[in-house]
């Protein structure tokens, strides 16, 4: 009789570990790349983390791209992606601007990028919010927002069009994620 419960309690206890296990596989599955990315630092010549948005680079003066620039991506990257947008909008997260294809090489961005569909040897600007192609500067309908520029490092290149929005990009990315970093400013009117 002892031997029985003994074989009983290994079986329970095998069960218990083979189905622990899958469920730290699925889990593990299921973050993706995205959770195991490196860090990139992005920052601004215009504006600290966290700090004031000049008007320059809002609506309420001439609307134009800020400076940015980060560290080296990571080997493997094959283009990088940025993403600036709003997330205390009054409607839900506004997307300002989306640009990607940008060679892993370029490890800065000058004020003023043009709102063309191709820039930058080949990078491509999505479309924003404001249902136009490039960069379109904080505008809140009042209050302080704040505004955060997403630098990728992907894998990948993403293979779309001028024009995506950014949950397309985003799509386009997932699971080819490298590094990533995030420059954060804030703008009131």
């Amino acid at each position: 009789m002892t031997q029985y419960i003994s074989k009983r309690v290994w079986i329970f206890f095998i069960v218990i570990f083979f189905l622990g296990f899958c469920i730290v596989e699925t889990q593990a599955k299921q973050m993706g790349k995205e959770d195991y990315t490196m860090k990139l630092e992005i920052k601004s010549t215009a504006f600290e983390e966290g700090g004031s948005i000049p008007r320059k680079y809002t609506c309420d003066g001439a609307d134009i791209s800020p400076p940015l620039s980060w560290t080296q991506p990571p080997e493997g990257t094959k283009s990088l992606v940025l993403i600036c947008d709003d997330p205390d909008a009054p409607m839900g997260t506004w997307v300002h601007w989306v640009l990607y294809g940008l060679s892993p090489n370029t490890l800065e961005l000058a004020e003023n990028i043009p709102d063309e569909k191709e820039v930058l040897d080949g990078a491509k600007h999505g479309v924003n919010d404001f249902r136009r192609i490039g960069y379109g500067g904080p505008c809140p309908p009042g209050g302080t927002h704040r505004y955060f520029f997403k630098l990728y490092a992907v894998d990948t290149e993403v293979g779309l069009n001028a024009g995506a929005t950014k949950d397309e990009v985003l799509n386009a990315i997932k699971g080819h994620v490298l590094a990533e970093g995030e420059l954060m400013g804030r703008y009131s009117r």
